[in-house]
C-alpha cells in the first residue's frame, strides 16, 4: 500500500502509487511509528518544496524525523502553498523571493519567515478567491465551477488537467471565472516573472533509478507542456 504523502493541488494528502518530482514538508513530524497520518496536517509555518536528491543525503520516508511530502511538479507545490526551500533549492528560493519582492512593492527580496506569514495566512483562510480566468499567469493552478473537485494548470491560454501521474492534454481556457487554488500572494509572485517548472504530460523515470538518490520511495523534472 503506498503512503499517504502525496500533496494535490487542494493542499490535501493522499495516498497513491503515481511518484513525484518534488519533496517537502510542513515544518515536522505528522505520521506515527505505524508510517500512517494523525490529525495534524501541518506544525509550522514553513512549509516548503525541496528536491529528491541533495549532497548524497539519505533519508527513510517517514521515519524518525519530519514527514516527507511529495509533489508532482513545482506548480502543485505552490498551489499547496508550498515555498522553494533555501537550503536544497537556493538559486530557485533567492529567485521566488526577487519576485516576491517586485510583487509587493518591497525594497528588497523578504526573508523566509516573512513570506511563510503572509502565506500561512492564506492558507488557512476559510475559502479561496475566485476570479477570472484571463490574465492568470503560467504557473497558477485553478478549479473550475462545472468540476470543482478537479485542478487544472494555466499555461499561455491552454488549461491542462491535473492528475496525480501528470497532465491531461490542453484545453482552451473557458470564459469563466475559476476557483484560484494558489495562494494569492504566490499568484502575484508568478505574475512578477518567477517561473515553476511543470511536469511532463509523460511521466519521467525517478532520480532514483539512475543517481543514488536518498529517497525511499520517489520523476525527475521533466519538460513543462506545451501552451
Amino acid at each position: 500500500m503506498p503512503l499517504q504523502n502525496r500533496v494535490t493541488p487542494f493542499g490535501d494528502i493522499v495516498a497513491v502509487t503515481a511518484r513525484g518530482t518534488l519533496m517537502g514538508n510542513r515544518g515536522g513530524r505528522l505520521h506515527g511509528p505505524d508510517r500512517t497520518l494523525g490529525p495534524r496536517r501541518w506544525t509550522g509555518r514553513a512549509w516548503i518544496a525541496c528536491v529528491l536528491c541533495f549532497k548524497d543525503r539519505r533519508r527513510t520516508v517517514m521515519g524518525d524525523g519530519y514527514t516527507e511530502l511529495f509533489f508532482l511538479d513545482e506548480p502543485t507545490a505552490l498551489a499547496a502553498g508550498h515555498r522553494p526551500c533555501f537550503e536544497c533549492r537556493r538559486a530557485e528560493a533567492k529567485a521566488f523571493a526577487a519576485a516576491w519582492a517586485a510583487a509587493h512593492g518591497l525594497p528588497e527580496p523578504p526573508r523566509a519567515g516573512e513570506m511563510d506569514i503572509v502565506l500561512h495566512r492564506q492558507r488557512l483562510a476559510p475559502s479561496k478567491p475566485v476570479m477570472p480566468l484571463a490574465g492568470l499567469p503560467d504557473g497558477a493552478m485553478v478549479a473550475l465551477p462545472a468540476d470543482p473537485a478537479r485542478a487544472w494548470l494555466v499555461m499561455g491560454d491552454r488549461l491542462h488537467a491535473w492528475s496525480p501521474g501528470g497532465y491531461g492534454p490542453a484545453i482552451p481556457q473557458p470564459d469563466v471565472s475559476a476557483t484560484l487554488l494558489t495562494p494569492p500572494a504566490i499568484v502575484e509572485t508568478l505574475r512578477a516573472g518567477y517561473a515553476p517548472r511543470p511536469a511532463s504530460i509523460v511521466p519521467a523515470p525517478h532520480p532514483s533509478t539512475s543517481s543514488g538518490c536518498g529517497v525511499d520511495g520517489w520523476t525527475k523534472a521533466a519538460p513543462m507542456p506545451s501552451p
